[in-house]
């Protein structure tokens, strides 16, 4: 059986670079709002042009800020 999830990873993306998400809001002219819910995964639809507002901004893939895993997960 196997399952499946999207992964945020804009919090470790950006602690990497010891970007605060003031300093983000600046740069990609986005609401702290809409920064904040990338930061802990908690939206719903993926804006395209939000995204590539954050990769440019820190200089990174649309992978480094959001993932897909498949997991196994044994049948019991």
């Amino acid at each position: 059986m196997e399952s499946h999830s999207i992964k945020f990873c804009l919090k470790e993306t950006m602690e990497r670079q010891h970007m605060s998400k003031n300093r983000l809001c600046r740069l990609t002219g986005l609401r702290f709002e809409t920064i904040q819910g990338y930061y802990l995964g908690t939206i719903l639809r993926v804006d395209l042009y939000v995204l590539s507002l954050l990769c440019k901004a820190l200089h990174c893939k649309v992978e480094d800020i959001i993932t897909y895993q498949e997991e196994e997960i044994s049948a019991k």
